[in-house]
């Protein structure tokens, strides 16, 4: 079962490459989305709700989308206007995609030396589908982080693509990438040292890819009630009983999305943290309730890779694996101790 929205209606992956259906689903999604920086908390939910749309639709299209947005709401804020201009009608038009590439390749740190690029990045997402990356290069002695932009087309990395073995969200493209003696010059730098991890954003940033998560665990909840609709199981009072209650798991994920936003734009900034946080650690909390569920419901035909069910659970069991949940945890508690918590209607 595939849930459709307008930008991605009648857009299959059996018509393309991999590749070619990625970028697809990004132009269209890019067609329809604000990709500044929200600026109230209804284009904040305006924006979460397509993040949310597109991890219903497909969760490696919705990780890379995810990503896309992050990049150019960075370009916009820290680069140059006509760039960020220039960049961002460029992803409108469908001719460009980006992404963040922060995580880093232990064995091969990115580094400068004599003004020249080496070395390279791991959960490289969407190597090889991109046009554009963001990636982090140590400032020096203070651990601050410069971005530089990489136009993947006039500067390709090279792409170690074996070493994504891995049982879910095979499809979201990630590999190791890394460059060796590329002029510095070659790479365009956005914004200065330390302005990656600045706050509010850095902390913020994260309520994007929880809405992705949160439409996984609603494609959960699509892909058990088609199944026991096409079986006929639907009317057995346990299956009821799981998928009323993953039900509720996919609305109270979605709820906590929605309900963020608000918060982000009043509070001071240890609360705007705790609400991450908290949103965070509760659609982590909820996912995983939703993927046992499902292969209660499902049982052992989940299991093949052949049911749409199987990519989807394998695909939010990665994706759920993002850095520090436990600290996430720690932070919301806190957060309540402090009183920057506070529950509510």
């Amino acid at each position: 079962m595939v849930y459709d929205i307008p930008s991605l209606e009648n857009l299959e992956r059996r018509e393309s490459t991999n590749t070619e259906f990625l970028q697809a689903a990004i132009a269209r999604l890019s067609a329809h989305t604000q990709l500044t920086d929200p600026t109230d908390p209804q284009a904040l939910v305006a924006l979460l709700r397509q993040l949310y749309r597109a991890g219903r639709f497909d969760l490696a299209v919705g990780r890379l989308f995810e990503g896309h947005v992050d990049a150019l709401q960075i370009i916009d804020r820290y680069g140059p206007a006509d760039l960020a201009a220039t960049l961002r009608r460029d992803a409108v038009a469908g001719r460009a995609s980006f992404g963040v590439w922060n995580a880093p390749w232990l064995d091969r740190a990115l580094t400068c030396q004599d003004e020249h690029i080496h070395g390279g990045k791991a959960f490289a997402s969407g190597a090889g589908v991109l046009s554009h990356a963001l990636i982090t290069l140590n400032a020096g002695e203070t651990g601050r982080m410069q971005l530089l932009l990489a136009d993947l087309q006039a500067t390709p990395p090279c792409v170690e693509t074996g070493w994504w073995d891995i049982v879910g969200m095979r499809a979201s493209e990630t590999h190791r990438v890394y460059w060796h003696d590329v002029p510095i010059e070659r790479f365009q730098p956005i914004g200065g040292p330390g302005d990656y991890e600045r706050l509010p954003w850095f902390a913020t940033g994260a309520l994007r890819f929880v809405a992705v998560q949160a439409g996984g665990i609603a494609a959960v909840f699509d892909e058990v009630r088609a199944h026991l609709k096409a079986a006929q199981r639907a009317t057995d009072p346990h299956q009821r009983r799981r998928l009323a209650r993953l039900f509720t798991l996919a609305q109270s994920a979605a709820a906590i999305c929605r309900d963020s936003a608000e918060p982000l734009f009043s509070g001071h900034e240890s609360q705007v943290a705790a609400q991450v946080a908290h949103a965070r650690s509760a659609v982590y909390d909820l996912a995983e309730e939703a993927i046992m569920l499902a292969q209660q419901s499902v049982g052992v035909a989940a299991l093949f890779n052949t049911h749409p069910l199987s990519r989807v659970l394998t695909d939010l069991m990665v994706y759920l694996r993002q850095p520090g949940p436990d600290a996430q945890r720690m932070a919301v508690a806190d957060a309540a101790v402090a009183g920057d918590l506070e529950p509510g209607l």
